[in-house]
């Protein structure tokens, strides 16, 4: 098989919880106990032979679920710690926190004032001496947990080596917890992973890229070879988008399905956006529905996933691609979530509310004062070690560059979030919440591909608990002053609803109104004969629409259509009602993240069938609801 060599461009961001092969030795008892079970484990061949596959499908569906002492730097607000790299607490135990680099966590760091609780900052008011390592590998992540959890269930208070916390993607949680909770468990019942809060989002640095006509007619991506590193955060968006653009998937990385997405596993994001730069190929067996042909094809590397800098590297060095789908659409994906020990936190509460709320404050600090967010990304280059404050500073948010071949292409971009971001992530309840949704979601869409090596992933009330972070807004109720960043929608234009009505819904070139569309798929939610109330059946399909949904920013356009039989306008009407139906029911379910003017809704009645109104079949096949998702 041909090789690439990786570009030069060093990692600089976050590598992700998704699998890769065990690459170097893993030395004493708990390292490899964490390395056996790591989500590294879905890697082909690594225990020698392929690991099984589910076979080419199209994904599930995947709706997305949105004060200290002053600081000493000039323009610092108050709460921002000053730029000091003194010790400030030192004399309290020292709490580990093991981090990859991401622009998301920038609340975290400014809090921090440096790699370790600096003097005047707000981890040090907050009593929590908080060390944060930057570290790349997830089973290093899981085995630093269990060495600490195994000092715990020795009958220690608190742990000497291993970490306290780490931080990952939330996309991925479903699938880390599902490989450490069990482990844990033995060594230790109530030691457990648990997700207590969030430092922030990607918002549009990672992404799938593809070609333009992709994005333009999402059929055309049927037979892409798509170069990324495997079930990881940024394989979760291309499969999200081939769910919601009922375009199907190969996860059998070893051959070719030319009705399909198909894969080329990388070593990490680089390497992804190394081999499209380079026109990796390769000769493949064609299959057809899981099955071989007998015949072969070479095919070469016309798609990545990836992530800044993989992204700038594609578009500087060859060109060419688009971003198809990102962190921008999905904007509630990808939370930066910050897992501990259950027995830990428990016996530490005073520390793990101290270190929520000085993080939470760093997060505001970063979104309302330039200053903090110029000393975030200095804190940034000297805990990753690596760039320098003026990358992490420009990457922070997304920004548009021309690539080699004179196309814009939109790079970088992440968030932080304050208290109440977190409240909104994790609320009203965990079950019905935002990350609720991510976690299911995600975690779905690898059981269904990979059924074998994660048959299921814990619920998500077993591995959150947000008492945390509701005793830190019991505790600094001015905190809350600061809103949310919900996203704020544009109500429809009455003359847009009336051409939707004439004509349909979306338009040429992937576009309506001057919209992309990132998604289009119809569903089959049950009504009452001659009725727009749901049958009792309708009730899942409704809440697997409100999880693919809420995760995202776009605005939600509703078509409802009906079968031939019957009065034409009566359709007409019918078909509005029901599309309103379903709007009613997301506004009811989550007031916040589905206002009225995210909306917009049509009835064609039965103008637009999609079958033949002959059979029984056929005619339950256009009676359905389409749903259109465009950006804002």
């Amino acid at each position: 098989m041909a090789t690439t060599t990786t570009p030069s461009t060093p990692t600089t961001a976050r590598p992700r919880t998704g699998p890769a092969s065990l690459a170097r030795t893993v030395t004493g008892g708990l390292l490899l106990v964490a390395a056996l079970f790591s989500v590294k484990q879905y890697a082909p061949g690594l225990f020698g032979g392929k690991k099984p596959a589910a076979p080419s499908s199209v994904p599930p569906r995947a709706d997305l679920p949105s004060g200290g002492p002053a600081g000493a730097g000039a323009g610092l607000p108050a709460g921002a710690p000053p730029a000091s790299a003194e010790p400030g607490c030192a004399e309290r135990p020292e709490v580990r926190m093991l981090i990859w680099a991401w622009n998301a966590q920038q609340g975290l760091l400014l809090a921090n004032g440096g790699p370790r609780a600096a003097q005047g900052s707000l981890m040090c008011e907050r009593g929590v001496n908080l060390t944060l390592t930057r570290q790349d590998q997830s089973d290093q992540m899981q085995a630093a947990l269990l060495k600490c959890a195994g000092e715990l269930a020795a009958g220690k208070a608190d742990c000497e080596g291993g970490a306290h916390f780490v931080a990952i993607m939330g996309d991925g949680a479903g699938a880390f917890f599902a490989a450490l909770n069990p482990q844990l468990a033995k060594v230790c019942p109530d030691c457990t992973a648990e997700v207590i809060g969030s430092a922030g989002y990607s918002r549009g640095e990672d992404k799938f890229m593809g070609l333009p006509a992709w994005k333009q007619r999402p059929a055309e991506a049927a037979g892409a070879l798509i170069a990324g590193y495997l079930r990881d955060g940024d394989w979760n968006i291309a499969m999200k988008w081939a769910g919601d653009n009922a375009v199907c998937n190969n996860p059998d990385e070893t051959t070719y399905d030319p009705d399909c997405l198909n894969w080329v596993a990388t070593a990490d994001y680089l390497d992804a956006a190394a081999k499209y730069v380079a026109g990796y190929c390769e000769e493949r067996p064609v299959v057809a529905a899981g099955t071989r042909t007998g015949r072969s094809q070479r095919v070469c590397v016309n798609g990545v996933v990836t992530w800044t800098p993989g992204d700038v590297n594609v578009a500087r060095e060859r060109g060419g691609l688009v971003s198809i789908a990102s962190t921008k659409e999905y904007a509630y994906q990808m939370p930066n979530v910050v897992i501990g020990l259950r027995r830990w936190d428990r016996g530490h509460r005073r520390e793990v509310v101290g270190l929520l709320r000085a993080m939470t404050d760093g997060g505001q600090a970063v979104k309302q004062s330039a200053a903090a967010r110029q000393r975030a990304a200095e804190i940034s280059a000297a805990v990753y070690g690596e760039q320098d404050a003026a990358y992490w500073g420009k990457y922070a948010s997304a920004v548009v560059e021309r690539d080699a071949t004179g196309q814009l292409v939109e790079l970088g971009g992440s968030a932080v979030s304050n208290l109440a971001d977190n409240l909104h992530l994790f609320g009203p309840t965990v079950e019905r919440s935002i990350f609720a949704a991510t976690y299911t979601v995600f975690g779905n869409i690898v059981v269904h591909y990979y059924p074998r090596l994660v048959p299921s992933v814990p619920p998500v009330a077993d591995v959150v608990d947000v008492s945390y972070l509701q005793e830190a807004a019991a505790a600094a109720p001015a905190a809350l002053a600061a809103p949310a960043d919900v996203p704020v929608y544009r109500a429809a234009d009455p003359r847009e609803e009336a051409l939707a009505e004439g004509r349909g819904e979306g338009g040429a070139n992937g576009r309506e109104n001057g919209r992309e569309i990132v998604g289009r798929r119809s569903w089959m939610i049950t009504f009452e004969p001659g009725s727009d109330r749901f049958t009792a059946g309708a009730a899942p399909v409704l809440e697997e629409l409100y999880r693919q949904t809420v995760v995202t920013r776009t605005v939600v356009a509703i078509a409802g259509h009906t079968d031939a039989d019957g009065d034409a306008e009566a359709n007409r009407e019918l078909s509005r009602r029901r599309a309103l139906a379903v709007r009613g029911y997301l506004m009811q379910r989550a007031p916040v993240s589905f206002p009225e003017a995210r909306f917009r809704t049509t009835g064609h009645g039965e103008d637009m069938p999609v079958a033949a109104n002959d059979t029984s079949a056929n005619k339950a096949r256009n009676r359905r609801v389409e749903i259109e998702l465009r950006a804002q």
